[in-house]
């Protein structure tokens, strides 16, 4: 029993937050991120893992009436583990993935809403959890 709980608070471990540098003055671009922030013991694989078998941490960015720049993968850290040959690109600790909020000079709101989806896999120094994805709205005021 021991073992399911560690599984399923392994796979569930990583909080996923974000943020608009704000208020977002219309017109102008303002700077957004998203941030896993991952338990010691625990790591996700990078945006690029380098195996074939890992599955890269993706983040998915959907608004409607503002234009979002395109997300920024930070470089992750080459890990060796007991179970690959080869050394594996993740992520551990607090990462952020920045991206840029357009609004434009005509939009009639007074906030901005971003929904973010993260994808990740969740992995021990000696297993590997099933893929997740997690999904949060981001919020700015708008003037």
């Amino acid at each position: 029993m021991v073992s399911v709980l560690l599984f399923v608070a392994g796979a569930h471990a990583q909080n996923i937050s974000g943020s608009i540098a704000g208020p977002v003055t219309k017109g102008k671009a303002a700077h957004g991120s998203v941030t896993i922030s991952i338990p010691a013991g625990l790591h996700v694989n990078s945006n690029r893992p380098s195996s074939q078998y890992a599955i890269a941490t993706t983040v998915k960015l959907n608004a409607a009436g503002i234009k979002l720049g395109t997300v920024s993968y930070p470089r992750g850290t080459n890990r060796k583990f007991e179970f690959t040959e080869t050394p594996i690109n993740v992520y551990e600790g607090t990462v952020k993935f920045p991206f840029t909020v357009t609004v434009p000079a005509n939009f009639t709101g007074d906030s901005v809403h971003v929904r973010a989806t993260v994808k990740y896999q969740a992995c021990t120094n000696e297993v590997c959890y099933p893929p997740k994805s997690k999904e949060i709205t981001i919020t700015a005021k708008v003037h």
